[in-house]
């Protein structure tokens, strides 16, 4: 994903604005429209006519699953990591490049997305990591997910629109509430990690974490071109 200096839908990144993009698919689903480009070398994915994230710079992608494993207690063996949102696959391929996870579950509620890595244009970055025998996709939404299931996760590392300040689907804010973090908490084991990746530090989300019972709260940060660093809030359910 990429950092703004504000919340305000964009249908491009500034940095690349001179380069025209070129639709490769464009879908109507339950949530709105999400559409794949192609603008040069990379892909883009916009929603509902706001640019959501590409592929042009995955460390911080890369950085939420990296910082939840060195957050866990030392020795644990094969932890369970659940990736909210399956966006451009750099958060999927960096977990199935670490042999120390076990079971990877991605929830994704896009059936476009889903597509476009399985059988679009996505594959070249995400083929190998899919066809690993730890990866399960679930088709489904990230809150329902969480509040109805029974699963419980070594790790959830969330990537879901912009972060908890900024949100391009309204029912997306749900995750960051207090019942939201609350089925979060449920969803770890004992000293368990929770990673959440965001466009911007954000102070009252780091309070709302602490509101929630977790603990060890703090934010790393990735520098970027322009704006605010994008960073990584972590939080640990106590054992």
């Amino acid at each position: 994903m990429s950092a703004t200096t504000a919340p305000e839908p964009m249908t491009a990144p500034p940095a690349r604005s001179d380069e025209a993009p070129a639709v490769l698919d464009r879908r109507e689903g339950p949530f709105g429209e999400v559409v794949l480009r192609e603008r040069g070398k990379h892909f883009e994915i916009i929603a509902n006519g706001c640019f959501l994230m590409d592929t042009s710079d995955g460390r911080s992608e890369r950085l939420l699953i990296d910082a939840a494993l060195a957050a866990l207690p030392a020795g644990r063996a094969a932890p369970s990591v659940l990736i909210g949102g399956l966006g451009v696959g750099f958060s999927l391929v960096r977990a199935a490049e670490e042999e120390r996870w076990g079971r990877i579950t991605v929830v994704e509620r896009e059936q476009a997305i889903v597509d476009w890595h399985r059988d679009g244009p996505l594959d070249r970055i995400s083929g190998a990591a899919l066809a690993d025998p730890r990866t399960a996709i679930l088709r489904t939404d990230l809150v329902d997910h969480l509040r109805t299931g029974t699963e419980r996760y070594d790790a959830l590392c969330l990537d879901i629109d912009n972060g908890p300040d900024w949100t391009v689907t309204e029912d997306n804010g749900n995750l960051y509430s207090p019942a939201g973090l609350a089925h979060c908490h449920d969803r770890l084991t004992p000293g368990g990690v929770l990673a959440v990746w965001s466009a911007q530090p954000s102070p009252a989300f780091e309070q709302a974490l602490r509101n929630a019972g977790f603990s060890g709260v703090r934010t790393e940060e990735v520098a970027v071109a322009r704006g605010v660093p994008d960073v990584v809030h972590l939080a640990l359910r106590t054992a």
